[in-house]
């Protein structure tokens, strides 16, 4: 993978139409990582030299048009926690969560993936964005019914609730033991549906992307859309942690899906974006295709080699304690 092709970048359409709103599903090209992590990792978490995953993550911020400390991700445990962010914190003080729900314009918000799915929400009349890291754990204990319940308390209406679904392992890929396939039917017998029998006895393929879908319409959010794109069946475009594992490799790449709320408090003047995007708007690269990484008011055209296709707080609507955020434990 060249570390100079253009920052790779997917696009939903369904948020894509929501003014003021930028968000991407960013791939693995465009960064300057090397070996396992070529090249656009964006892990903190990962053994890949501090200094690359800085700039990586300074590009993929650049690209959201925001500052590099001000695009946050939190510490990831496959849990239904949900954190309310209101200002930038260190990447030494993340607080333990798997989603962030926020009202602050000018702060990208995000989760770090590699086969677990991403899903990215905005409620574009209340101006409530949020992302959630949807392993089938965290999805099986609630963090998207707990997302959406922290997006209402900031003044959000799961009515009007825009969910788009990035790349994630899906079913042809994902095998699964009968252990896990008896807990979901233990929990619900119609979970059967997103199951499939394996090419290996008594295992069973599993639809993550199915059970993050219905689990979203079942409280309530009825726009959903998915990007459809598969981390373990395109190495070329994604990190994978279960193909990295298959390849017997120490560690992985992760991926970094984020969405903003236009305007910076403290704004960077007329953005330059670094490397390959060049200044903004950004000019065409190679086939470049048309994304609405900064939203309808705001498109930016980005090379499409790794793609087919006013406040804080206000104290009125967003329950937040503290100067950084509060968390919320997922109800049952």
């Amino acid at each position: 993978m060249d570390p100079a092709s253009p920052i790779g970048v997917i696009g939903a359409g369904a948020l894509a139409r929501l003014d003021g709103i930028r968000h991407g599903f960013f791939t693995r090209a465009g960064g300057i990582s090397e070996g396992i992590y070529a090249s656009l990792n964006g892990g903190i978490g990962s053994r890949d030299a501090p200094a690359n995953v800085a700039e990586n993550r300074a590009r993929m911020a650049a690209a959201l048009a925001v500052r590099p400390k001000r695009l946050l991700t939190a510490y990831q445990a496959h849990t239904a926690e949900v954190v309310t962010a209101t200002e930038p914190w260190s990447p030494d003080s993340r607080p333990r969560a798997d989603a962030i729900v926020t009202r602050a314009h000018g702060l990208a918000i995000g989760v770090t993936t590699a086969d677990c799915g991403p899903v990215l929400f905005a409620d574009p009349e209340a101006r409530v964005i949020g992302a959630a890291h949807a392993g089938w754990r965290g999805a099986f204990d609630g963090v998207l019914e707990a997302t959406v319940d922290a997006m209402e308390r900031c003044g959000a209406g799961r009515g009007r609730i825009v969910a788009a679904l990035g790349p994630m392992i899906r079913q042809p890929s994902y095998e699964v033991g009968p252990e896990f396939v008896a807990r979901f039917r233990a929990a619900d017998a119609a979970n059967e549906r997103f199951f499939r029998p394996s090419a290996r006895a008594g295992h069973a393929l599993f639809d993550l992307a199915g059970y993050i879908a219905a689990r979203l319409r079942g409280c309530g959010v009825d726009h959903v859309e998915d990007v459809g794109r598969c981390t373990y069946g395109e190495p070329r475009e994604f990190f994978s942690y279960r193909a990295s594992t298959h390849r017997g490799e120490p560690d992985y790449g992760r991926h970094v899906n984020a969405i903003a709320l236009a305007g910076d408090p403290s704004p960077l003047g007329p953005l330059e974006l670094p490397g390959p995007l060049g200044p903004r708007p950004p000019r065409a690269l190679d086939a470049a295709w048309t994304l609405p990484l900064f939203g309808s008011t705001d498109s930016a055209r980005i090379g499409a080699k790794t793609s087919r296709q006013q406040a804080s707080a206000d104290s009125r609507g967003c329950r937040c304690r503290g100067t950084q955020a509060a968390i919320a434990r997922a109800g049952p």
